[in-house]
């Protein structure tokens, strides 16, 4: 059996152009965006995604809701749970970028040990691993408020409202430190798309 060309010319002598599959750039990492709620963290993955996207990489953004409804059912908001949470997202992460993708993760994991375990799992199978502090002050954070979670804490209907009334242990020495409130969502994206050019990950 002769084998043939996936590029092999069309009539007339023109080459087909590459597949899709041909254009897929297949080194995959792991972007962890932590912060505050409303800090902007899920705005930034997105677009970040669209752009990566367009050149060929494949992308997956696990969002934190998403992943408490399906993969962390039943996990409260414990520090041994919230510990859990992020574990589990880090498994799922490591696991995508091990195999191509470039995993977004836009989710808070408030507690330093369990960001640097996540850190690790990276390390121990040699894939790409980058944490995005997204910086937004509380204060600004609580005018968003996009999912209404600081109203709610205000009015006394919820409690362990991370950075607010529960612990959120800002990273000392991350990857990249964006200051949201200060460029817009299209900076932000830009400036992590250049820490993972720098450090050939994109």
């Amino acid at each position: 059996m002769t084998a043939t060309s996936t590029n092999s010319a069309a009539p007339g002598g023109t080459p087909h152009p590459p597949t899709n599959r041909e254009n897929h750039v297949t080194t995959g990492a792991t972007v962890w965006l932590t912060g505050l709620p409303s800090a902007g963290k899920t705005t930034i993955a997105f677009e970040l995604a669209g752009r990566l996207r367009e050149e060929g990489h494949l992308v997956e953004v696990l969002d934190g809701d998403e992943i408490r409804e399906f993969i962390s059912a039943g996990l409260g908001f414990s520090r041994e749970d919230r510990h859990a949470n992020v574990q589990r997202i880090g498994f799922l992460a490591e696991l995508l970028a091990r195999n191509g993708v470039k995993v977004l993760v836009p989710v808070i994991a408030p507690y330093a040990d369990s960001r640097e375990a996540v850190r690790k799992r990276h390390q121990e199978s040699a894939t790409g691993y980058l944490e995005v502090h997204v910086a937004t002050p509380v204060e600004v954070c609580s005018v968003r408020d996009v999912k209404g979670l600081y109203a709610k804490q205000a009015a006394g209907e919820l409690t362990g409202l991370t950075g607010v009334d529960d612990p959120y242990e800002a990273p000392e020495a991350p990857d990249l430190r964006i200051e949201s409130q200060d460029q817009t969502v299209q900076e932000s994206a830009a400036s992590v798309y250049a820490l993972l050019s720098e450090r050939g990950l994109a």
